[in-house]
């Protein structure tokens, strides 16, 4: 017998109809839940991320009680026309644990968790959320996000790595930026353009750091290259991060999945054609930081002992300056030597830029390698006699000078990393390149947005007395209110930390390579209301953290799992695993070692054990990680420790922390055993622990129970269950009888805990064993996730 689809169709309805009514449900409500699940799907398919951002209607729901704000509408929505309810209300010490870790990336402190458990009043979650937003850790937590994408490091990566002592500067102004509530647009405007659009305005300088944090070779001797290099950077930096936008791919092609040309693609770069950095910008007088006041004292120190050296190795330098620096331009490939060694009268727009990028990179380090070699390398054409005593006499100051290496500043800077253009209408040319090679230009073409964004053409540029105005113009399209990306790709990034997963998913891919919107009414109202609310980042924040749908407990649910089972609808809150720096600064944090202090110069805590405070750790080559001799930096937040690009701090290295060498979008989750075996076998964790130990003790006292209670209540925010206490006191039991049988054979050396204030009935193997508990307890899943 035939089946045509019409008759398959309405046998399935009829079987699903007759399903339901044996569960009480009635045909009118599978039919309306049918009617709002194609609407949605139809909705779905029409949407598009380059449509104008409208906000729309929002949806009419059954359970209206449970919708706090327009947010739970557009979820609830979806959840009925799929049959399903919404989760009960997390209970509120699990509700002000995953709050204070999702906006501080740290834990709540048990007296927190008890007034907010306490308080009755109507406002009591607003309070809540206020009080995070205000503080300064939200600001802290929301740089590291920005951080990830803005591949901040504070070294160059390539073979050297060297550090870029100024990067700090831009991270602080990051926190900075989210503390105060920046606007999203300014902010924007100030890391793309602030050089040019605020001249004058010192942090809006420091901000195009964020251009300038590139991945960067040094020794590079083609710089012609490696200025297309550092703008194919900038490009694909700015389409991923602001526009979630796969551009890079049509440098060398037409994108494959979206309508981007490789013409469009060198016309964007070409905004950024004129762009140079000064990483030795001087700070503004009376800008100076207690940090940098610090760095100059200390520096002073140094130069006033070392002053009569450095004058004797200048002199000799000096004898050999002109050759070596000829020498060391000879080296660089032929089409940057024609503009190294073209007269400074005849420079176009690209020679200027190539002898700018040629003495930034240039060190007097090249001038003592000439010198070196062309005394000791006898088969060198330009060996020279004369310079054997010159650089035996070098090599005599250079071993007199490192006795003073202990009196320089540690950290620091005396500059600040800027963007600049180096001409104002004379602009260096940008190319189509075959292939995307660089030694292949073709048609030469200028600045213009993608026709798929919105673009019109070429682009209105009015240049300034000192720059070109181009990235200007971009900054100012980017942060447009009309723009149909940004706003929708960064409320799509906020929602994917709080709910695991981006409305769009894919949240660096917002082209037809990436995943639909589950709720695309609900992306478009959260972008509507952000540009409506004057591009507020905290108004966002709250919102989110104040619906309903946040609110919702993580318990697994079998009915949602059999309707969504990738909970893509929201059914049930998303569990999540801590990130590596929320797991490293929540240690800290419980264990009360956590030195509370907001920006300055990158810290070196140690790598193997506390002990090795100011000793060199050589773990990257010949870039040794020297321990940070003032021991509050071994506890600072992993926000403000070093981030070497050839070297990931080893703590947090195992759970998946952002590869600063690209925009990196998204955390990855992974379950390794070297997960578990960094925790557990670190001697540095297991000082937090004995450090937590000692905390728990005296905040509780000696009862064993008011113990346990209180550990539970600084990591897990509860107490334990009656099963979770009988366990944690056999395990008691059986490690003192194991450290005493340890004992009896004649090895006793166990680890007690930190910082006791009594220790009149202190009982050496009790306490040890309890160092022991709070360990393990420390390593569980109740404490890397939140629920």
């Amino acid at each position: 017998m035939y089946w045509d689809n019409e008759m398959k169709k309405s046998i399935y309805i009829s079987i699903l109809l007759g399903s339901f009514a044996l569960q009480g449900v009635t045909a009118e409500t599978v039919a309306v839940a049918q009617v709002a699940k194609a609407a949605q799907t139809a909705s779905t398919k029409a949407w598009s991320p380059y449509q104008p951002v409208k906000d729309p209607a929002v949806p009419a729901v059954k359970q209206k009680g449970w919708v706090r704000s327009p947010i739970d509408a557009f979820v609830l929505a979806q959840l009925e026309a799929n049959g399903l309810k919404p989760s009960a209300e997390a209970d509120r010490a699990t509700f002000i644990r995953r709050a204070t870790l999702d906006a501080w990336g740290l834990l709540p402190t048990p007296e927190e968790i008890k007034a907010f458990v306490n308080d009755k009043s109507p406002q009591a979650y607003e309070k809540l959320v206020d009080r995070l937003l205000a503080s300064h850790h939200f600001g802290e937590r929301q740089a590291r996000r920005w951080l990830d994408l803005a591949r901040y490091a504070d070294s160059t990566g390539f073979q050297n790595d060297n550090t870029r002592p100024n990067n700090w500067r831009y991270r602080d102004y990051v926190i900075n930026a989210f503390n105060s509530d920046k606007p999203f647009s300014r902010f924007i405007q100030e890391q793309v353009a602030g050089d040019e659009l605020w001249p004058a305005d010192q942090n809006a300088r420091i901000a195009t750091g964020f251009l300038a944090g590139y991945p960067d070779n040094f020794n590079s001797r083609d710089l012609v290259q490696r200025k297309y290099q550092i703008e194919t950077d900038m490009t694909d930096l700015v389409g991923e991060t602001f526009l979630a936008a796969t551009v890079g791919c049509a440098r060398c092609h037409n994108h494959k999945a979206d309508k981007v040309s490789q013409k469009e693609y060198f016309q964007l770069q070409s905004f950024f054609a004129n762009t140079a950095f000064n990483e030795k910008a001087p700070l503004d007088k009376g800008s100076e930081t207690d940090f940098d006041k610090a760095y100059q004292k200390q520096q002073a120190v140094y130069n006033e002992a070392t002053k009569e050296i450095r004058a004797k190795q200048k002199a000799i330098l000096d004898k050999v300056r002109e050759a070596g620096r000829k020498y060391y331009n000879e080296r660089y490939l032929d089409d940057s030597r024609a503009a190294i060694f073209k007269p400074e009268s005849e420079w176009n727009a690209l020679d200027k830029w190539v002898n700018w990028r040629k003495q930034a990179v240039a060190t007097d380090n090249e001038i003592v390698s000439y010198l070196r070699d062309t005394a000791e390398e006898k088969t060198r054409p330009d060996y020279n006699e004369a310079h054997v005593d010159l650089w035996k006499q070098y090599k005599a100051l250079q071993e007199e000078i490192k006795q003073f290496d202990k009196l320089k500043p540690a950290k620091g800077s005396n500059w600040a990393t800027t963007a600049l253009e180096l001409t104002s209408t004379d602009v260096p040319p940008t190319h189509v390149r075959f292939g995307g090679i660089h030694e292949r230009p073709l048609e030469a073409v200028k600045p213009a947005i993608p026709a798929l964004w919105g673009g019109k053409g070429e682009v209105a540029i009015t240049p300034t007395e000192k720059s070109s105005g181009r990235r200007s113009a971009l900054a100012q399209w980017l942060s447009s209110n009309d723009n149909p990306l940004t706003a929708r790709v960064y409320v799509n990034r906020v929602w994917a930390q709080y709910f695991d997963k981006g409305i769009i998913a894919t949240v660096a891919d917002f082209g037809r390579a990436g995943q639909k919107p589950t709720h695309p009414e609900l992306l478009d109202h959260l972008a509507s209301d952000f540009v409506g609310n004057g591009w507020s980042v905290k108004k966002l924040h709250r919102d989110i953290l104040l619906s309903a749908t946040y609110r919702q407990s993580s318990d697994e649910r079998p009915d949602a799992v059999k309707v969504d089972p990738e909970n893509k609808l929201l059914a049930v809150y998303p569990r999540k695993r801590l990130e590596a720096e929320v797991i490293r600064d929540s240690l800290l944090y419980a264990s009360g070692l956590l030195v509370d202090k907001v920006g300055g110069p990158s810290v070196f805590p140690p790598v193997l054990k506390s002990g090795d405070v100011g000793k060199s750790q050589d773990f990257a080559g010949n870039r040794a990680w020297t321990v940070s001799e003032e021991k509050e930096d071994w506890y600072r937040r992993s926000l403000y420790v070093f981030t070497r690009r050839s070297f990931p701090y080893p703590i947090t290295q195992n759970f998946d922390p952002a590869n600063p060498n690209n925009p990196h979008h998204k955390r990855d989750v992974t379950t390794t055993p070297l997960q578990a075996l960094t925790l557990f076998n670190s001697e540095i964790v297991f000082d937090w622990s004995q450090a937590l130990a000692g905390r728990v003790i005296n905040e509780a006292g000696p009862s064993e129970d008011a113990q346990l209670n209180r550990v539970y209540e600084i990591l897990f925010a509860r107490q334990p269950s009656k099963a979770e206490r009988t366990a944690l006191k056999q395990f008691l039991a059986d490690e003192q009888i194991a450290i005493r049988q340890k004992a009896a054979g004649g090895k006793f050396e166990v680890a007690v805990p930190a910082g006791l204030k009594d220790t009149k009935s202190y009982d050496p193997v009790k306490s040890a064993a309890f160092v022991d508990l709070v360990h393990t307890v420390a390593n569980s899943n109740s404490f890397a996730y939140r629920f």
